[in-house]
């Protein structure tokens, strides 16, 4: 199985996860991610993650070596767009 592409990625994500933005940068299995989904609405940072985690299902196991992810509502991203990451 070969390294997914940063495009991949977030693809897998998008399917996954309704996205209002998903952008998705990294080396083919070190992966920085901005995703804004309005399902992380009231959820903690946790659970985001575990939302993210589970539209990724078993790449994040087989494909993926490591996430970094900053995940916002859409209210959250029009407030302040820039990057807070928490890596995995």
């Amino acid at each position: 199985m070969s390294d997914p592409t940063p495009a991949e990625v977030q693809q897998f994500i998008a399917s996954g996860l309704p996205c209002n933005h998903c952008e998705v940068e990294g080396d083919g299995r070190h992966f920085f991610a901005t995703i804004v989904s309005a399902e992380f609405e009231a959820l903690s940072r946790v659970r985001r993650h575990q939302r993210v985690y589970q539209a990724l299902g078993e790449r994040m196991r087989e494909q993926i070596h490591a996430l970094s992810m900053k995940t916002l509502t859409p209210a959250e991203w029009a407030a302040d767009p820039t990057p807070q990451s928490s890596a995995r």
